[in-house]
């Protein structure tokens, strides 16, 4: 009965954010609140047939305690939030996501699930970036909502363009993996390189600049975590379908902004959906041939990993200093969807990062309440934006819950990477693709809203889950 139940949660925990994504990535309270009865469902279910889903090493419950805490204070500052609505939202997702460590802890024990969770997510990840491109290319077959604030970036099922970029480089990060681990089927690998096109293609046509860093940096992370030739030529093979299928985007009007009458959209489309797929057809053939090729380790590879921490470090602190330096001109904030958006790190983020750090010097111990940064910005605000999170998943926890959420953060964060750590040491080809998609994915978040949307960090939550289970 267990082996069934554990079988049934760990389906439905994998094919959650999938099914988040087509409800605006899970953003609003319904689809949210559902899926979180449905987990907690399934955690009192494995509870009560046998040992309760929690983590069993050090580093797991030191991270499951951190997102206690964030959540516990969430629902403590309910007393001084600003607004009861997005307070109570907050700690709707809170418990969403710590329902979720936790199933995922008892679910991944099984190893049938665990080795199903890299496919699964690359899977999801296709198939939400797919229904998105769909609309470009097959536009008198499939015509999707646009918003205007989208300026034509790839913003569907979720309905918002960076957090469309952020999961198709999570996908694309998985697909290499997976493309580069020997112990997988050859067919299965072969069909992880084909998904890189239009993984690529998503990460592109969403203009995001945090999306496609991020892409870049977890590819190079993840040759750091799997120094292997195999893995190499998997990621150099992502790397040549997502630019491939970046090319052929933007080289059709249609595709690449939504631009031109329909007649000329369809054309566009239908050239552009032929190229694509004869693109992740010659993927797919050469990681085929590739699986028979030498899978020794890389010369230096202990060189490897302070290497791409050193990279990772500096592009952070690029990307800061950068945007600091640089205010964006109304012209640049109206020009919409194009590639002339990734020449710039022009944004407003770094206003949104002002306001919410100046909140954190006034409250430094209670915070605003969470849900709170969005009065702060009203308040304080020097263009009228209406702008309801702080960018930063660090930022906003500093501002909303000060210092007591910062000390969950630390702890999750902090839990999971001793974890990581542990599980490289121990199972480095099973750990490396979920760290180098953790990384990537916590590097966006730091520079975006992604925990607002649980189809996007419902994934790295599920792979949290299995590093730790990988330590245990």
């Amino acid at each position: 009965m267990r082996r069934a139940v554990t079988a049934v949660a760990a389906a439905c925990l994998l094919a959650l954010p999938t099914v988040l994504a087509f409800r605006a990535g899970g953003y609003h309270a319904e689809p949210r609140l559902i899926a979180a009865l449905v987990v907690w469902a399934l955690v009192l279910a494995l509870a009560a047939l046998g040992p309760a889903p929690l983590p069993r090493s050090g580093p797991g419950r030191v991270a499951l305690g951190g997102l206690v805490l964030l959540t516990a204070w969430s629902a403590v500052s309910l007393a001084w939030a600003p607004l009861g609505g997005p307070a109570i939202q907050a700690v709707q997702r809170l418990v969403l996501y710590t329902g979720a460590l936790v199933l995922a802890v008892g679910v991944l024990r099984a190893p049938r699930a665990l080795r199903a969770v890299e496919p699964a997510l690359a899977a999801g990840a296709t198939v939400v970036i797919g229904y998105g491109l769909a609309g470009r290319l097959l536009p008198g077959v499939l015509e999707l909502a646009r918003s205007e604030s989208a300026g034509g970036r790839l913003e569907q099922p979720i309905t918002y363009w960076n957090a469309e970029g952020a999961l198709a480089a999570v996908g694309l990060v998985l697909a290499a993996r997976i493309a580069g681990d020997p112990s997988r089927p050859g067919r299965l690998r072969a069909g992880a390189a084909a998904a890189a096109v239009p993984l690529g293609a998503g990460v592109y046509l969403s203009y995001s600049r945090g999306a496609l860093a991020v892409a870049l940096l977890g590819l190079l992370i993840l040759v750091a975590a799997a120094p292997t030739r195999a893995q190499l030529r998997a990621v150099g093979l992502a790397l040549v379908a997502g630019a491939a299928a970046a090319a052929i985007g933007a080289a059709f009007p249609g595709v690449a902004a939504l631009e031109g009458a329909l007649d000329d959209r369809i054309r566009d489309g239908a050239i552009a959906l032929s190229l694509l797929v004869a693109a992740g057809a010659a993927a797919a053939v050469l990681a085929a041939r590739a699986a028979a090729a030498d899978d020794g380790p890389l010369p230096a590879a202990r060189r490897l990993g302070p290497i791409a921490a050193a990279l990772v470090a500096a592009a952070a602190l690029g990307l800061v200093a950068g945007g600091l330096g640089e205010r964006p001109t109304r012209a640049e904030l109206a020009q919409g969807a194009g590639a002339q958006r990734l020449a710039t790190v022009s944004s407003n983020r770094y206003e949104y990062w002002r306001v919410g750090l100046q909140a954190f010097a006034r409250e430094p111990v209670t915070g605003l309440g969470a849900g709170g940064f969005r009065v702060a910005w009203l308040q304080e605000r020097t263009f009228p934006e209406a702008v309801r999170d702080a960018h930063s998943l660090a930022v906003e926890c500093a501002a909303e819950l000060g210092l007591p959420g910062l000390a969950g953060l630390a702890l999750l964060v902090g839990g999971v990477a001793a974890a990581a750590r542990r599980a490289l040491r121990r199972r480095r080809a099973a750990a490396a693709g979920a760290t180098a998609t953790l990384i990537a994915w916590l590097l966006h978040a730091a520079i975006d809203w992604d925990w607002q949307l649980p189809a996007v960090t419902l994934p790295a939550v599920v792979l949290a889950g299995a590093l730790i289970v990988l330590d245990e």
